[in-house]
């Protein structure tokens, strides 16, 4: 694992058992999977980047843009599936066809780090129904 990779897991991983709260990202108080990422965000790279527009829980429905994708691409950087390992984020589309909406960060190859609204920040398997979701995966800078 690189250098950013171990903070960005090490980081990730003090989040666990935040509840899950839609729009929120304090860590131990609540966070929806966006907030946990913009809160490891800013634990390893500094300053979230400007903009973050209100969202409501199904905005993800509707539309054709690919919000999460191109925010990823425009402050992350693309990584390749095959190469991605801990510390990377992970963008899953629900369906095909939809837009991609759910993000979480890769702990182990075979792990991840997400935000679910019914159990809070979790560490789980990235079992085939998760893997065949991947609709990108981005690595966060390293500004050290």
């Amino acid at each position: 694992m690189n250098g950013i990779g171990e903070r960005v897991v090490a980081e990730a991983r003090r989040w666990l058992g935040t509840p899950y709260r839609h729009q929120s990202c304090a860590r131990g108080v609540g966070c929806d999977c966006l907030g946990l990422v913009r809160g490891v965000w800013r634990a390893v790279a500094g300053d979230e980047p400007p903009g973050l527009p209100a969202y409501t829980p199904d905005w993800g429905e509707v539309g054709a843009r690919e919000h999460v994708l191109d925010a990823a691409a425009r402050h992350l950087l693309p990584v390749a599936r095959d190469r991605a390992g801990p510390g990377d984020l992970v963008v899953f589309r629900w369906r095909a066809g939809a837009v991609a909406k759910h993000l979480g960060i890769l702990s182990a190859p075979d792990r991840f780090i997400h935000a679910c609204e019914r159990a809070g920040v979790v560490e789980v398997a990235l079992i085939r129904h998760w893997a065949a979701r991947i609709a990108g995966t981005f690595r966060f800078p390293d500004r050290t």
